[in-house]
């Protein structure tokens, strides 16, 4: 082999090798893939069959980021999310919103006509239930979007469609027989990118969002008193999710987004307060807030 060419191909191997990764659930095609492709366009996007997984590759450093939706404005929550976040020993050092838009998707040949059901992910199903039922097209669940995707593209049943995205019919080479038939112009995701590390924003770099869960002590009025020092503070308290612990309905766990940097003196001073009438709290991550949010 002659010298350029070994150059060339050591060169190859070298810029592989030092491509991070960014992990995200589902198959090709997703909108959590598109979602990678679109914010961290020179990182290497690789699925993951559960959020679970998605989680243990980044904490093995078999990857360098987590792509993990939290919430959709149409369809609410990812409750799966909110039982591995505290858990998952990774930190939150981003947020990315992305605009939905669904595609109704078929197999080459395939007339609007000839459709009967329509597979995807519940949630996004729950995205077009109007648009489903103006075209008299049954809903069916799948386990994912790109999943239901190449499905379609594996039967080859013209009756049989999937809800997915751009990305996944150019992936399945499929025909997108209706655009944007999400029901909500609104329809937009939220996700977190997770890390092993933490990367606190400097205090005067612009705002920010602190995550935290804590579990409230069992007295009267715990959870009014422990959020009252974030409303003197001034601070905005932007989400708060409930969710049961421990196989109990009495034991429930909270999840907040405040927008405020923990070195701010009115953070410490309604944190300080949240303490005294929790059990623990678990700091998720402090972040840039998204362009968007608001």
């Amino acid at each position: 082999m002659c010298r350029k060419s070994i150059e060339t191909s050591w060169n190859h191997t070298n810029e592989c090798h030092m491509m991070k990764n960014i992990v995200y659930q589902g198959v090709e095609g997703a909108y959590s893939h598109l979602c990678c492709q679109a914010y961290y366009p020179d990182y290497k996007s690789v699925p993951c069959n559960s959020f679970t997984e998605c989680f243990a590759k980044v904490r093995a450093n078999e990857a360098d980021l987590a792509m993990i939706p939290v919430e959709n404005t149409v369809a609410g929550r990812v409750s799966d999310i909110y039982h591995l976040l505290p858990e998952g020993g990774l930190s939150i050092i981003a947020e990315r919103y992305l605009a939905v838009h669904h595609q109704l998707l078929a197999v080459k040949g395939a007339k609007l006509s000839d459709i009967r059901t329509a597979r995807s992910h519940p949630m996004a199903l729950g995205q077009v239930r109007k648009r489903l039922s103006d075209m008299h097209i049954k809903p069916v669940a799948d386990v994912d979007t790109a999943g239901a995707a190449q499905a379609v593209a594996t039967l080859k049943d013209k009756t049989v469609a999937a809800i997915a995205s751009t990305l996944a019919a150019s992936t399945y080479d499929l025909d997108i027989l209706a655009a944007d038939i999400e029901d909500a112009a609104h329809n937009t995701t939220r996700f977190v990118v997770l890390a092993n590390e933490a990367l606190m924003p400097e205090i005067d770099s612009g705002p920010v969002v602190s995550s935290f869960v804590f579990k409230v002590r069992s007295v009267p009025s715990a959870l009014y008193k422990a959020l009252g020092g974030f409303a003197t503070n001034g601070l905005n308290m932007t989400k708060l999710e409930s969710y049961m612990v421990g196989g109990s309905f009495s034991a429930a766990q909270f999840y907040a987004d405040v927008e405020g940097h923990p070195d701010d003196p009115a953070m410490q001073n309604a944190m300080e307060e949240l303490a005294f009438f929790t059990e623990n709290v678990i700091m998720l991550g402090t972040y840039p807030a998204d362009k968007l949010r608001g």
